[in-house]
């Protein structure tokens, strides 16, 4: 089995447990954090803290996708943006192009913020504006991609 194989049987043996549970949804506390975490990230940016504007772009895709999740009933786990997306319904599902955005965000969930992960230096010495632009915009993107479809 692959990975993936993995990841959907584990999800679905989650589901069979839940099946028949009523879920509070907790979507609009997920989309709100999601935009708190968005503004930090823009923040960070303008600040010169691009690692951390990094980190907490890829944290308001991750919120902003959890919310989408729980507005559908469904509880989900996981911090990559980009498996959360491939695994939504299929009438849900974004497109390619957007997974790959989510992608390039899940790149900055560890290295932003752990020294170990890089050869030498610290992750302030790692990220660049350019970086922390190109996430942020991802992170916008994939946001209002999640609020269209639960609103």
């Amino acid at each position: 089995m692959y990975c993936d194989e993995y990841f959907t049987e584990f999800i679905s043996f989650l589901y069979s447990l839940l099946e028949g549970l009523a879920l509070v949804s907790r979507a609009r506390d997920w989309l709100r954090q999601a935009l708190r975490d968005l503004d930090h990230a823009r923040k960070s940016l303008s600040l010169g803290d691009y690692e951390w504007a990094c980190f907490a772009a890829q944290q308001a895709a991750e919120k902003a996708v959890k919310a989408l999740y729980q507005a559908l009933g469904i509880e989900v786990l996981g911090h990559s943006v980009s498996r959360m997306l491939e695994h939504l319904p299929p009438e849900h599902k974004p497109t390619a192009e957007l997974i790959d955005k989510a992608k390039e965000l899940d790149r900055h969930y560890i290295p932003t913020r752990y020294p170990n992960f890089h050869p030498e230096g610290a992750p302030m010495d790692y990220y660049t504006e350019e970086d922390a632009r190109r996430a942020v915009k991802h992170a916008e993107e994939i946001i209002e991609y999640c609020r269209r479809k639960i609103t």
